[in-house]
């Protein structure tokens, strides 16, 4: 090879490496763009595949999932969701605004998530050949472990103690005071937990929240008071001895409901970046914006880092720009949770409604990032604004980090509800279905005290309400705040009676004899057929001051076999809220009977709760640490 050949030779390859890294560089640049510009395009065309649109009327329309169906099935046709995947993208964010000027962006933000289309339901204990908590069961060793699935490592979800409320005796405690709860977070908390194959934690479970998920056909009121008052009384199906009082309250309907103002809080922190949560949140959203008209208005707030505003307030008929705003979302960051409610709270105040529905929506895992002095000044700032009428509702999501003792206490103190959302189809049942439940508040402050005879009572027991307990004398005050019943709302209270002449088979308690003074004589009442006296305080939803119901209860029984549909599966659903808890006072309770309870008095059952009802139940039956207990 002469000179001009190998020179020749190595300027071909000098030719081959520069193209090489020519093309390896236009590579580069150019599969970001073609991979990202469709994402783009569905993230910018929200008329298409985004978790606003897509077939959301189709979604409305479609029947309501039973558990076997909205959990475990494969084969139920779905519309087809938005599927979030974090992946992050140089140079794409969303506009977000605080104060309608300032661009808010979190320097903590780690990931986006982008909507890809795709046929996969928001459910992550779907497996196809075997459920997850089937795998997770069959490769668990000690199934002591599943007694207790929250204090697993890595699992921070925190719930407030519970202490059982114990049986009482009229003559020493006549009265039993408490606030009326239309939370419903704890029955569809436990639900998870059960799908999972987890035995639920003894404080996760809110009896009264497992009994108020559920509708019952108590009429309409005929008077002008907002509620009807509906009592019964059975033989308590886990103690033959006993009896069982249903107290039912019912909500009026309402023929128009009021414009609505209201400003959705929405957690955008790292911890929200998982399909079942910050994702279901929008599509949560989306379903409420659906029902908005042009006499509403709605603001959108995110905090992750800091807080700002993404959605100036904008009229409930301009769709489209809620959809854009909601799907522009993305999760990443710590969570500064006082300061997005400190602006949310800001906002309601500025776009306030004479006369309207004002309302903080939160949506969150409720785990804030904030110490106790925080935690402290969020409750008074919440405090503030709901005397100024602004109430709060909490929607929880998520799992493992879930704060669930937290957000039952800011939805207590901000007179609103509290439900747990852990799919798509119970977001429907709150945000659609029940929307006006949700949002309309026809009484505030409702509280309930009873009276027993102790002539026709021995000893009662509030079954649930434990964290609702309020000292007698709160009832004539109208400072104390209390419980709200929304439009529709169906409330239930069970009090477990135990009659003169029988001998307890469940522990009373005594009390000794007083040294300075003897009880009061009784009274002409006490010689009556009456076992107790039901009183009920409310307030108008802009009202200070309480009106008071008062109705007697007759000391009469009714067969259970013969008791009405709702109170036998009331019923039903106590006795599994007590096996669940594994209360002292369950008696001789077992799952045959609950399931036996339920399957006959599911009644009509248009919606298939009930229906889901057994099948959880049936569910939770199959877990094997609940047939090694049976069995011991």
């Amino acid at each position: 090879m002469n000179l001009l050949q190998f020179n020749l030779l190595q300027f071909n390859l000098l030719q081959l490496l520069v193209l090489r890294r020519l093309g390896a560089f236009l590579l580069s640049v150019l599969l970001p763009i073609i991979t990202i510009a469709p994402l783009q395009a569905k993230t910018v065309d929200r008329s298409q595949n985004s978790s606003c649109r897509g077939n959301l009327n189709n979604d409305l329309e479609a029947p309501e999932a039973t558990l076997e169906y909205q959990q475990f099935s494969t084969t139920r046709k779905m519309s087809p969701p938005v599927v979030f995947s974090p992946v992050p993208l140089p140079g794409i964010s969303s506009p977000v605004t605080s104060g309608g000027n300032q661009a808010f962006q979190s320097s903590e933000r780690k990931a986006n998530l982008v909507p890809i289309p795709g046929r996969v339901r928001f459910n992550p204990s779907l497996l196809p050949e075997k459920t997850r908590w089937e795998q997770r069961l069959a490769d668990q060793t000690n199934p002591d472990d599943r007694r207790d699935p929250i204090h697993q490592p890595g699992n921070t979800e925190s719930y407030s103690a519970i202490d059982e409320a114990p049986f009482q005796s009229p003559s020493k405690t006549p009265l039993s005071t408490f606030s009326i709860d239309v939370d419903t977070a704890s029955y569809s908390n436990v639900r998870r937990m059960i799908t999972n194959g987890q035995i639920p934690p003894k404080d996760s479970i809110r009896i009264e929240e497992l009994l108020n998920y559920f509708s019952y056909d108590y009429p309409q009121p005929q008077i002008n008071a907002p509620f009807s008052v509906n009592t019964d009384i059975i033989q308590a199906p886990w103690n033959p001895q006993h009896k069982l009082v249903r107290i039912g309250l019912k909500g009026k309907q309402l023929q128009e409901v009021p414009p609505s103002n209201l400003v959705f809080l929405i957690d955008v922190s790292g911890s929200m970046n998982s399909p079942n949560r910050l994702p279901l949140v929008q599509r949560s959203l989306c379903l409420l914006t659906q029902q908005l008209t042009n006499n509403d208005r709605v603001t959108l707030v995110v905090y992750a880092g800091n807080a700002g505003m993404v959605l100036p307030p904008t009229s409930g008929d301009r769709k489209a720009d809620i959809f854009d705003a909601i799907d522009r979302l993305r999760a990443g960051g710590s969570t500064a949770g006082g300061a997005g409610i400190e602006l949310a709270y800001k906002e309601a105040q500025k776009s306030f409604i004479k006369g309207g529905n004002n309302r903080v929506i939160l949506a969150t895992d409720g785990d804030f990032n904030v110490g106790a002095s925080s935690d402290a000044e969020m409750i008074r700032l919440i405090e503030s604004h709901r005397d100024k009428g602004i109430f709060l509702t909490v929607l929880g999501f998520g799992m493992n980090n879930y704060k669930d003792s937290k957000l039952e206490q800011l939805a207590d103190r901000g007179n609103g509800n509290y439900a747990y959302i852990d799919t798509y189809n119970e977001a429907k049942k709150v945000l659609s279905t029940d929307l006006r439940g949700t949002l309309f508040t026809i009484a505030k402050d409702v509280k309930i005290q009873v009276e027993f005879n102790p002539k026709n009572v021995q000893a009662y027991r509030l079954i649930g309400y434990e964290n609702r307990a309020l000292k007698d004398q709160d009832f004539n005050d109208d400072r104390k705040d209390a419980g709200e019943i929304g439009a529709g709302h169906s409330v239930t209270a069970l009090y477990e009676i135990i009659p003169p002449g029988i001998t307890p088979n469940v522990k009373l308690p005594t009390v000794d004899d007083l040294k300075y003074q003897t009880p009061k004589a009784a009274t002409t009442f006490s010689n009556s057929n009456e076992l107790m006296q039901v009183k009920l305080r409310y307030k108008q939803p802009t009202g200070d001051t309480s009106a008071l119901i008062s109705q007697t209860i007759a000391n009469q029984m009714t067969p259970i076999d013969r008791a009405s549909m709702d109170t036998q599966f009331a019923s039903a659903v106590a006795m599994f809220g007590l096996l669940l808890r594994d209360s002292e006072y369950k008696g001789t309770v077992s799952i045959q009977e609950v399931l036996k309870l339920a399957k006959q008095s599911k009644g009509a059952d248009s919606e298939g709760y009930r229906q889901e009802f057994i099948q959880l139940v049936e569910r939770y039956n199959t877990i094997p640490v609940v047939n090694t207990r049976r069995n011991q």
